[in-house]
């Protein structure tokens, strides 16, 4: 049946509190009233058995921490007492007051310890017990064979029976009282443990040997009955010291495998240190609570931290790994690769963990120049890409409108030169008025590609000034072929802040859009409107701009020639103001201006 290691303990403890009260008890009996109220303890050294076994049975006393003290206290007051009552019976009976000192500073000081320079720490009982023990077992031993000896010639003790036994009693129950100060546990064949275990026999058949032998000496006429008792308690005595000094070198070997053990293990653990701080990562090893234990030359670098935190950074969950955030010293934080993982126990629950951090600082500046070196090319891209498509439209303009008017211009003065004698003078009149109609159509489209390029490139200015629209609507009709059909309806006292041939422009440019791609009547009108503002409408009665043309309305080379509708939009948007289309009610182009209104 297997027994726990506490239960054997309690069971240790209780069999030395009942040795404890049995010595006390036996003490008491064996010492009258007189006695204990006699002057002089020398003659009477039973009455040291009542305090020494009270002392022992106090020293079982299971207690809380906080009344330790107050149990290893009263049982040293005891043990002490009994000790006095050893040391004043030394004249009358010297081996059982011996014996009784011993025990009695052995119980005192049950649980001091003495450290030695090896980092072992001896117990100071455990040589008084041993004295002790050896005296006790020196007077019993002979008494057990007493009546092999012949009628009254018995051997001769060294104290009384009642003495010996309950002093032994004593011995063996303060050994038991601390049943965990025994020999450590060890696999070892060659322990002083394995060691007292293979000699108990030996212990326990050599002194009834050695009785035998004093038995037979006397027996036979040998010997006198003291000289071959003397002789069997020299022989125990010198079997003793055998087995101790053959303790004492299992305790001297087991002390240099220990030193071995303990060099290996610090070589391992310095070769684990080194390993530790010269990994080129940042390393932090935490216990199975996440407090810090140790890191690594790197994390200090990496950190700017000169010691480990005393409480944990924010750490990456464990068993991944990713991109993390290393706060540092200053406050900054360091991009990682962060990896975090568990260390198990022989169960599998984790007994710590284990934090790598691997600087990417260079790989996230790299990676941000690479994003902005490929935003850069994406820019560039699209902006070759607008290039590509203006040239495209450019070109297409350059092909379809301009080549037009120059061709009729080509053939018009072809005819003019060869047929000059012969057209009369009406035709010639004609035929100039178209080459000049061609010509100053040619320089309206120089003009407004010089100003498209000149808005592309950002290089056009407005310089602001209160413009009056009426004034200047009214000079736009009267230098636009077809005006007749348009109404203005603009009051006189209305006026933009703006540039003064950037508005004539707009309102050149959406008159003539409204006659080309609408249809007449167009109507041009102004207003007012809440926060100083105004807006010109102009507004035609075609058919209006379909749904799919509206949102490149104001592009690029809408509609043949098309800058008319892109230039307005930025020379507006250059004013501060902003355009719009609306379909007319009930039919028809509406386009709006709004531009700030001058100061009345």
């Amino acid at each position: 049946m297997h027994i726990a290691a506490h239960d054997v303990g309690r069971l240790s403890r209780l069999i030395a509190g009942c040795a404890g009260a049995t010595v006390a008890v036996f003490g008491a009996l064996h010492t009258s009233i007189a006695d204990l109220t006699a002057a002089d303890f020398g003659r009477v050294p039973a009455v040291a058995l009542i305090p020494a076994g009270i002392a022992l049975t106090v020293q079982v006393v299971p207690t809380t921490t906080g009344r330790s003290r107050v149990r290893t206290g009263a049982a040293a007051v005891f043990a002490l007492a009994a000790a006095g009552v050893g040391v004043a019976a030394l004249a009358g009976h010297p081996a059982a007051a011996v014996a009784t000192v011993l025990t009695g500073l052995a119980l005192a000081c049950l649980d001091l310890r003495m450290p030695t320079r090896g980092g072992i720490a001896y117990r100071v009982a455990d040589p008084l017990l041993l004295g002790a023990a050896i005296i006790e077992l020196v007077a019993l031993v002979p008494r057990l064979f007493e009546p092999s000896f012949a009628p009254g010639s018995g051997p001769d003790g060294v104290m009384p029976v009642f003495l010996a036994a309950p002093l032994l009693a004593l011995t063996v129950g303060a050994i038991l009282a601390r049943p965990e100060t025994g020999p450590p546990h060890t696999d070892d064949e060659s322990g002083p443990r394995v060691a007292v275990r293979r000699l108990a026999p030996a212990l326990i058949v050599t002194p009834v040997v050695a009785a035998v032998v004093s038995a037979f000496a006397a027996r036979s006429g040998a010997s006198s009955p003291v000289v071959a008792v003397s002789t069997g308690i020299i022989l125990a005595v010198l079997a003793l010291l055998t087995v101790l000094g053959y303790l004492l070198r299992s305790l001297n070997d087991a002390d240099r495998r220990q030193q071995h053990l303990v060099a290996e293990l610090r070589d391992r653990q310095d070769f684990a240190d080194t390993l530790l701080q010269s990994m080129n990562e940042a390393v932090m090893v935490l216990d199975a609570n996440y407090r810090v234990i140790d890191v690594n030359r790197r994390w200090r670098e990496l950190t700017g931290h000169q010691e480990p935190p005393d409480e944990s950074p924010p750490l990456p969950p464990p068993g991944t790994g990713g991109d993390w955030l290393l706060p540092r010293a200053d406050g900054t934080d360091v991009p990682v690769l962060a990896t975090m993982a568990a260390i198990p126990d022989a169960a599998g629950a984790p007994r710590g963990y284990v934090a790598t951090y691997v600087d990417i600082a260079e790989r996230k500046q790299a990676e941000v120049a690479l994003t902005a070196h490929a935003a850069e090319l994406e820019r560039g891209n699209a902006d070759l890409a607008a290039a590509l498509a203006f040239k495209n439209d450019l070109t297409s303009m350059l092909t379809h409108d301009v080549a037009q008017p120059i061709s009729s211009i080509a053939s018009l003065a072809e005819l003019l030169c060869d047929d000059w004698a012969d057209l009369p003078e009406d035709i010639r009149l004609e035929l100039a008025t178209k080459i000049d109609k061609n010509t100053r159509r040619l320089i309206k489209m120089m003009n407004d590609l010089q100003l498209l390029f000149r808005l592309d490139t950002g290089s056009v200015t407005a310089r602001r000034v209160p413009v009056p629209l009426l004034e200047t609507v009214q000079a736009v009709r009267e230098s636009v072929a077809g005006a007749a059909d348009v109404t203005v309806d603009i009051d006189e006292e209305l006026a933009a802040l703006a540039d003064r041939g950037h508005l004539t422009v707009v309102v050149e440019n959406l008159l003539k859009n409204a006659l080309t791609h609408g249809a007449p009547p167009v109507r041009i009108s102004g207003e007012r409107q809440p926060g100083d503002t105004v807006r010109l409408v102009v507004q035609d009665s075609g058919n209006g701009i379909a749904e799919d043309l509206l949102p490149s309305l104001f592009g690029r080379f809408m509609r043949g020639s098309g800058l008319g509708l892109f230039i307005v939009r930025h020379l507006v948007e250059a004013n501060g103001g902003s355009v719009h289309y609306e379909h007319a009610t009930p039919q028809g182009a509406c386009l709006l201006v709004t531009m700030e209104a001058a100061p009345s």
